[in-house]
């Protein structure tokens, strides 16, 4: 249980980073009430454990019934990741105005951005996904007893990567206030970048796994 555990969660704690992805956060919820922040980073964690969870243990099954392939699933998530990373790294500092005239109703809008962009596919994209399916491709075949240890061995780490994910974007003010907002900016494009750098990373290894000879030529 324990191997099962610390694998699962060293392996989702990288390409989650949670710590990172909290400054992202701030950034992107910057014009928020800090009630609105605390509601949508419970959100984001919730959601967030639902599909580390559901992409563990049903993510092979249910791509097999729609017949969509683990190539085609970082394909098209690698584009998503790279184009929303792109928009971040590239927008243009927002006015003060501009800040007080999107305030209004921004709670609703938090809501429905709360599953898509920000759990997928900023806090858990295809990378996460194709992360957790490939743990949970590594279940015992043999041996009920082994088979349960896994499995509360996986689910708790992607569960405690889960409440990461909430007390990370929950101190988010609390990170941006210690950095202050120049370090802020800096540190919030660096990660922007290495996340569109892993938006294309996911995409070229779902082109290569696509087309296999061109692995082979390289």
């Amino acid at each position: 249980m324990f191997d099962s555990f610390l694998l699962a969660f060293t392996a989702l704690f990288s390409i989650v980073n949670p710590l990172a992805m909290a400054l992202i956060f701030s950034q992107v919820t910057a014009d928020s009430s800090p009630r609105d922040r605390a509601r949508l980073a419970g959100l984001v964690s919730l959601y967030s454990a639902i599909v580390m969870l559901t992409a563990l243990w049903a993510g092979a099954y249910v791509l097999n019934f729609f017949g969509v392939s683990m190539a085609a699933l970082r394909i098209a998530g690698g584009f998503v990741v790279a184009e929303r990373a792109w928009a971040l790294l590239t927008a243009p500092e927002r006015h003060e105005a501009r800040k007080q005239e999107q305030a209004a109703g921004d709670g609703d809008r938090l809501a429905e951005s709360a599953f898509f962009p920000m759990t997928i596919p900023f806090t858990t994209g295809p990378g996460t996904i194709s992360v957790a399916i490939a743990l949970g491709s590594t279940r015992p075949t043999r041996g009920a007893g082994g088979l349960m240890e896994f499995f509360i061995g996986m689910s708790g780490a992607a569960l405690a990567i889960a409440a990461l994910i909430w007390l990370s974007y929950r101190s988010a003010d609390r990170i941006v206030a210690f950095l202050g907002p120049t370090r802020v900016r800096v540190l919030t494009r660096l990660f922007a970048f290495l996340l569109f750098c892993v938006g294309v990373q996911i995409l070229l290894t779902g082109v290569l796994d696509a087309f296999p000879l061109l692995s082979q030529k390289g």
